[in-house]
């Protein structure tokens, strides 16, 4: 046993029943905050300290990049179905190995039905659009989802990871956010120099630098006198080579000649430009005709707040679309892999022996939450699209999920990552194991010495 220190004589403590009522009352809270998040007819939320759901989906976001929102209605779920159980005097031992026999036979059902597809545009178009339409509103998701297949395939190697650093996500506040575009090239936050300058240049010779072609300045006054010719004919030297050069290429034709300078920039960056040029307030978008190496997606929006949606929304479209080339599969969405988990689980529970049948039943129950809470967001009654889509299910024999235009059944359309699913089901049943097996809560802050 790990040595015991001198405890503050007036610390709270909370044991066994009270302690676990504690911690699902906490995550039955931090549900009822998120569950009207989920799907793409959610809601948003804008909470002033995030830190409790940053804590529980901080996991889940890092590995997958989505799935967030689930966890938590998932979470919160289990514990309250276990806890039905659990105030009948079963012991929450008992309901968590059942809740790990569930989880076993959930990932093999999941093998069963993950959906082994070509990874062409047209599918890689449907994972980014279920993704983004959980997001933002449609006609920007709509915009969004091209925009970011685009950006993947562009810079989408053979027989290479896919590195979302080559996508480069500018903001710019300026114009609606249906205005967001994707450029095959980069931009560059700069502009023209002089107001005397062409702001648009065809068929141009394009110098790329990366020194300073700025005088330098010295907070030493002795040395000023002394670097102060010299500094000016360095760099006076630097610019007559420039224009030399400029004067070379173009001789006495009618090319334009532009010189992009940014100390710092990136080798990649350095190779990624190209030939025509158009500027836009202050930034300045490189369109390539040649071989592309990186892209960028120009966001923009009319205040700070929209800017930081969409980029959180291309963001997670970015590692969905990245996920389902890697897992080279997809499952089916809206809720269909849910409600089919669930009706195997109800299958398979018999042959679970003892009282832990009733944490497999617990577990399948609180899957139910996802096709639930898409309904009800949708505004149809949770219940009655439920049942419709369990019996057309076990008609039919075929996953069915839930469409949210109709609150009906659907057979295909929607696709999920495999990979989110399988973090999930590991993630959210290794949470509520640890929440269901704590018996004793102290609490003794700083505060309490006082008085």
């Amino acid at each position: 046993m790990a040595a015991v220190k001198t405890l503050n004589p007036k610390a709270e403590v909370a044991r066994a029943h009270a302690a676990l009522a504690v911690n699902i009352s906490t995550a039955w809270g931090l549900q009822d905050v998120l569950r009207t998040n989920l799907g793409p007819k959610g809601t948003m939320k804008m909470l002033v300290s995030a830190s409790l759901i940053a804590k529980v989906a901080t996991a889940q976001d890092d590995i997958t990049g989505d799935g967030t929102t689930s966890n938590v209605l998932i979470n919160g779920e289990l514990l309250k179905q276990a806890d039905l159980y659990i105030s009948e005097g079963l012991h929450p031992r008992i309901i968590t190995e059942g809740f790990e026999a569930a989880k076993e036979k959930a990932l093999q059902f999941l093998e069963q039905v993950k959906v082994s597809k070509e990874m062409d545009r047209e599918t890689l178009i449907d994972v980014a659009r279920t993704s983004l339409h959980t997001k933002v509103h449609a006609e920007l998701a709509d915009i969004l989802t091209e925009a970011v297949v685009d950006s993947i395939l562009a810079i989408k190697k053979q027989d290479e990871p896919i590195d979302l650093f080559m996508v480069e996500i500018k903001e710019m506040k300026h114009k609606s956010e249906t205005d967001t575009s994707l450029i095959k090239g980069l931009v560059l936050d700069h502009g023209a120099r002089h107001p005397d300058m062409k702001k648009r240049l065809e068929d141009a010779y394009i110098l790329t630098c990366n020194m300073s072609s700025e005088y330098e300045k010295t907070e030493e006054r002795e040395k000023l006198v002394k670097l102060v010719k010299a500094e000016r004919k360095f760099i006076e030297d630097r610019v007559t080579k420039i224009i030399d050069l400029k004067k070379k290429v173009c001789g006495d034709s009618d090319k334009g000649f532009v010189v992009i300078n940014q100390k710092g920039i990136d080798p990649f960056s350095l190779l990624d430009l190209s030939m025509n040029i158009h500027w836009e307030k202050r930034s300045s978008p490189l369109l390539r005709n040649v071989t592309i190496l990186a892209v960028t997606l120009l966001i923009k929006g009319p205040n700070k707040h929209t800017l930081t949606q969409i980029k959180d929304a291309i963001r997670g479209g970015f590692r969905a679309v990245k996920n389902v080339i890697d897992d080279g599969c997809v499952v089916p969405g809206a809720g269909a892999v849910e409600v089919a988990m669930a009706e195997a689980l109800v299958k398979y529970k018999p042959s679970v022996k003892g009282r832990a049948q009733l944490g497999v039943q617990a577990f399948a129950d609180a899957l139910l939450i996802i096709p639930k809470v898409l309904a009800q967001n949708s505004g149809f009654d949770l219940q009655e699209t439920l049942v419709k889509v369990q019996a057309e299910h076990s008609e039919s024999g075929q996953i069915m999920g839930v469409d949210l235009n109709t609150g009906e059944p659907m057979v295909a359309g929607i696709w999920d990552n495999y990979c989110v699913k399988k973090q999930l089901l590991h993630s959210f049943t290794v949470i509520a194991t640890n929440i269901l097996l704590v018996d004793e809560i102290m609490r003794a802050g700083m505060s309490s010495l006082k008085g």
